[in-house]
């Protein structure tokens, strides 16, 4: 039994988290070795130390938070920007007034800006425009004044950040678009082979007890025509394709990961003609349609699917169940045209007057009324002896007569 593809995990955004973490261990020691060379310097050396004590604790032991998007909670996120602005604000306490005056650099240092990172490759720029507007504010407060390397490292932090957040959210919908594409492939392809398979077996099965079955008559030749009409819906299933899907991200942060979900037909947007007129192929009318969706306002793809409905119970009460009908679907740039023709005897001259003058207008008001109130028309051509053809026209842009005077 062949095995049915699926679209596995994936995420570019992963080596940004492989990043990150090493970004977290490098700018640490980074700190750490700052604080080493100017210890002699600093006013209070031990707040300093306590901080850095806390610093590395929390570095080493929140490594895995950052591996990837489903550990670093928000919960997680608020703590390390805490533990970085923290140290932003200490930095006045431990360092002496000049070193900081002077624009020496804060107790986390660079590190600060991991934490900020993280938010972005979270959450996308708006959480890391978040971010980085608070560790702007703590860089203020800390310095006093708003110095000109200070507003340069915060807009530097600031503008890094978000340009990161926004590549990450484009890349996350660039993996959406590409799982998506590869799960339909891969959906397009089992259902090729389901169709060969299918060809390969039942079809050809159905179609031999057809054959068998008018040669023998009798039961057996009603036995044959039913699989002849079962062959002829299983053909139309196996062509027309599978139920349409949805396909979304089950975790959006984990990468493009697939699954399939009910799609409901759109309410007000365009429906496929196609899809209305597919139940009405069988063993004794055949579809003939375009490749491409032929789409119409759903109150006029229904109405349209009822006229046709209706022009084919014309065809099997007066030309008898015998009779063969043809569906024809043509997409014009400004109207749609259905045509429905069949095999009969045709319909004699001035009968379809007579029929309303005695009161029945199946033709009048199921055929013709429906597209007259759609903006169509009804056109229906018949020759004693050579069948009759229903042809109908409606345009794209539908004006709904009976709509609009119920809105009046």
């Amino acid at each position: 039994m062949a095995k049915r593809e699926r679209v596995m995990r994936m995420s570019v955004e992963q080596p940004l988290w492989r990043a990150l973490t090493a970004y977290r261990v490098l700018t640490m020691l980074y700190a750490f070795g700052l604080f080493a060379t100017a210890y002699e310097e600093f006013a209070r050396p031990w707040v300093a130390v306590a901080y850095y004590a806390v610093l590395g604790a929390w570095t080493l032991a929140t490594l895995p938070r950052v591996a990837n998007a489903a550990r670093c909670t928000k919960r997680f996120l608020a703590a390390d920007l805490t533990v970085a602005i923290t140290g932003i604000l200490l930095t006045p306490v431990a360092d002496a007034h000049e070193r900081v005056q002077a624009g020496g650099p804060t107790l986390p240092s660079i590190w600060t800006a991991g934490a900020v990172l993280a938010f972005a490759v979270k959450g996308g720029w708006r959480w890391a425009a978040l971010a980085s507007s608070l560790v702007a504010v703590a860089n203020l407060v800390e310095r006093g004044t708003p110095a000109r390397d200070t507003v340069h490292n915060v807009i530097l932090v600031c503008i890094a950040s978000i340009a990161i957040g926004y590549v990450v959210e484009v890349a996350r919908a660039s993996e959406r678009t590409l799982a998506r594409a590869l799960e339909i492939e891969a959906t397009t392809r089992e259902r090729e082979r389901l169709a060969r398979d299918i060809h390969d077996s039942v079809l050809q099965v159905l179609a031999m007890v057809q054959r068998r079955g008018a040669v023998i008559g009798g039961e057996a030749a009603e036995l044959g025509r039913m699989a002849g009409e079962q062959e002829v819906a299983l053909r139309t299933l196996v062509s027309g394709g599978l139920v349409p899907v949805s396909r979304v991200s089950e975790d959006a942060a984990e990468g493009a990961v697939v699954r399939s979900v009910d799609e409901e037909p759109p309410r007000s947007g365009p429906v496929d003609l196609r899809a209305l007129l597919a139940p009405y192929a069988g063993a004794k009318v055949s579809l003939a349609e375009p490749g491409a969706p032929v789409p119409l306002a759903p109150v006029a793809a229904r109405e349209v699917a009822a006229a046709v409905g209706a022009a084919l119970d014309n065809v099997r009460r007066h030309a008898g169940e015998q009779a063969r009908a043809w569906i024809l679907v043509e997409d014009e740039p400004d109207e749609v045209i259905v045509t429905v023709r069949d095999d009969g005897p045709g319909i004699p001259q001035g009968r379809l007057a007579q029929a309303e003058g005695e009161g029945r207008l199946g033709v009048a008001l199921s055929i013709r009324g429906r597209l007259r109130d759609l903006g169509g028309s009804a056109d229906l051509i018949s020759v004693p002896g050579q069948g009759t053809e229903v042809e109908l026209k409606v345009p794209k842009d539908v004006t709904d007569a009976r709509g609009k005077a119920e809105q009046r």
